[in-house]
């Protein structure tokens, strides 16, 4: 029923589209992305005792559990005056929304196997409308991160406005890397098992839990290959540029590594997009 009222709303599209009557058809699905994104959310946090307040709970029980590790037991320093707490947030905000983008992303062609196979539209509709959960959790752990700092005394600077562009990096990222795996996801089911991996590995290489300033300097240009430690940095920089700082050939390399991936994603989607149906 819900795949007939979704049809419902299409218009049928046509395979082997030019690429600017793509995006033109693709615009034309946003009724579909939004349908997608409200029942993925309702779909998320159904028969869920405390529903979405799981998007608080998650990013406050990990802070705490990284805090006692990494301050308490290991003793490891924050950056500059900043409380631990709130550097370890300040890092889980937008490593959380990158790893839940992609997870999402990578498995929503999957999920989606019934609609694929009933009716023609732009694909990449599926990814887009999967970045609901990912967009939800980001607002409410954003507004944690911001009572936090009222909880610490720490004062709303003026880089704080600057959030937005290290998030839209993040976003540029997980949605390259996304679309691309899941395109390969149709084919190869193997993905869907390397991500979770990935993921779970990554967080130990990003400076979610510790510091980027405890990098020795001659192993910064390997550390920084991943996108993710520039937009961490930049992260804690908007709240506190006293405490925390920029390297900004990490962030270039950042900022190029996120666009290619986004780039790729796109040509290796939009190649075997029309054979997404045989597959699935």
């Amino acid at each position: 029923a819900a795949v007939q009222a979704m049809s419902a709303q299409l218009t049928v599209r046509e395979a082997g589209r030019t690429n600017d009557r793509y995006w033109r058809d693709l615009w034309a699905s946003r009724q579909l992305i939004q349908t997608l994104a409200l029942r993925d959310i309702s779909v998320r946090y159904r028969q869920s005792a405390v529903g979405v307040s799981w998007a608080l709970l998650r990013p406050l029980a990990i802070t705490v559990a990284f805090t006692f590790v990494f301050e308490k037991i290991a003793r490891l320093p924050s950056d500059g005056n900043m409380p631990y707490s709130l550097m370890v947030l300040a890092g889980m905000v937008p490593w959380m929304f990158f790893s839940t983008s992609l997870s999402d992303a990578t498995n929503s062609l999957i999920t989606n196997t019934n609609l694929i196979e009933k009716v023609f539209f732009p694909r990449l509709a599926l990814p887009i409308s999967s970045l609901s959960n990912a967009l939800l959790e980001l607002l409410i752990s954003t507004a944690l991160l911001l009572t936090l700092m009222l909880v610490y005394g720490v004062g709303f600077r003026w880089t704080l406005v600057l959030l937005p562009a290290f998030l839209a990096l993040a976003l540029l990222g997980s949605v390259g890397l996304g679309i691309w795996c899941a395109a390969i996801n149709v084919r190869y089911r193997d993905i869907r098992f390397i991500v979770p991996f990935l993921i779970q590995f990554g967080v130990y290489i990003t400076p979610v839990g510790f510091s980027s300033q405890l990098v020795p300097d001659q192993w910064k240009p390997i550390f920084y290959l991943n996108p993710m430690a520039a937009v961490i940095d930049g992260f804690r920089w908007s709240i506190d540029p006293e405490s925390s700082s920029l390297y900004w050939p990490g962030l270039i390399s950042s900022v190029l590594m996120c666009g290619a991936l986004l780039y790729m994603g796109l040509r290796y989607f939009r190649r075997t997009e029309r054979m997404f149906a045989d597959f699935i």
